[in-house]
């Protein structure tokens, strides 16, 4: 089966997208992090409306796993939103306080250490930028570590006599995580009428931990820049204010965390499959001047050897059918216009 490692190979990055600013040296914000404000890119947030407002139904849905019509709820939620929050999603606070826990960890080592798991320019996983750096006229202002699978390679040249903790949590979590990507695809599926017989292949994933530090000057740059996810299934923790959303009518909106809770979110892969019923939102990261924020993003997609294709039989099909390796070196060269690439004209 194939990997998200091998299936960056054939699309490199250069080295110099790869690394992150140093951070813990950094006084001001650089010319080279600051973000123009523009019409189409404003960096100021905005709310969404309040319980008295007659717009109010525009809310984030927040689902419970447990209710009698979730299928019913997240339906409309990912035809409607493409996020949602999910409560009673049975991962236990304590695993994901431990996670956090474990990122922050990592991410406040010096960063000569970090260093030294710095991604290769043809690989996938370890310390460093985002893989959307190489589209963008200015840097972000964050750092990531990417893991699928086990992260001893990484951790261990990290911390070479003390990992074993960092691995244990994070394998642990991705575990839990496969089991609840796979009961929320079986419901997604569930609502587009599709057999689970139909699926001819298991779940792979990835773990991406991101690091925002406190800016000097958050208004003047920010931690990702628009975009929306390239794989099936996101599900995201995050315990302070960072994550915003474009919706028609509102422009940028802030999604405060909930305790508790854990955003979905759709990605690419799951608008081919679902042949456009449904769609991932647009969405970016903002930074502050006090806290160091950190979240965390679990990935799920099929191999990347697989074929995808709109399940959809009695549609004519508005994607073509590739495997995901070729999806993801698509998106590795146009980004966001890769959806619009393979669309049936």
């Amino acid at each position: 089966m194939g990997t998200l490692s091998g299936a960056y190979k054939d699309v490199p990055m250069r080295l110099k997208h790869v690394i992150p600013l140093d951070f813990e040296s950094t006084k001001v914000v650089p010319e080279s992090h600051i973000w123009p404000e523009t019409e189409n890119f404003p960096l100021s947030d905005h709310v969404l409306p309040s319980d008295d407002d007659e717009k109010s139904k525009s809310w984030i849905p927040v689902i419970d796993l447990m209710a009698p019509n979730v299928v019913e709820l997240i339906g409309h939620a990912c035809e409607t939103w493409g996020i949602f929050h999910l409560t009673n999603h049975g991962i236990p606070s304590s695993l994901i306080h431990d996670v956090e826990s474990q990122a922050r960890k990592l991410f406040s080592l010096p960063t000569k250490q970090k260093l030294k798991a710095l991604r290769s320019a043809d690989g996938a996983t370890g310390y460093g930028a985002a893989r959307m750096v190489p589209f963008l006229t200015k840097c972000l202002w964050h750092e990531g570590f990417l893991i699928a699978g086990s992260p001893v390679e990484h951790a261990s040249v990290l911390w070479p006599h003390d990992h074993k903790t960092f691995c244990d949590v994070m394998e642990t979590y991705q575990k839990m995580m496969n089991s609840l990507a796979h009961q929320l695809l079986l419901l997604m599926l569930k609502w587009l009428e599709v057999s689970e017989d139909e699926l001819n292949w298991k779940l792979s994933n990835a773990l991406f931990l991101n690091s925002f530090p406190a800016c000097p000057d958050p208004k003047s740059t920010i931690g990702l820049a628009p975009h929306t996810d390239s794989l099936l299934i996101t599900i995201l923790h995050q315990s302070q204010e960072g994550l915003q959303i474009f919706r028609d009518g509102f422009g940028w909106v802030t999604v405060s965390p909930i305790e508790g809770a854990l955003v979905i979110n759709l990605g690419n892969l799951m608008d081919i499959l679902s042949n456009g019923k449904f769609s991932g939102i647009l969405h970016r990261a903002f930074v502050n001047q006090i806290r160091h924020r950190i979240s965390v993003a679990y990935f799920c997609y099929p191999p990347a050897d697989s074929q995808v294709a709109p399940f959809a039989k009695s549609e004519c099909p508005i994607y073509s059918s590739l495997t995901v390796k070729e999806y993801l070196e698509i998106r590795a060269k146009h980004m966001e216009d890769a959806l619009s690439m393979i669309r049936i004209k």
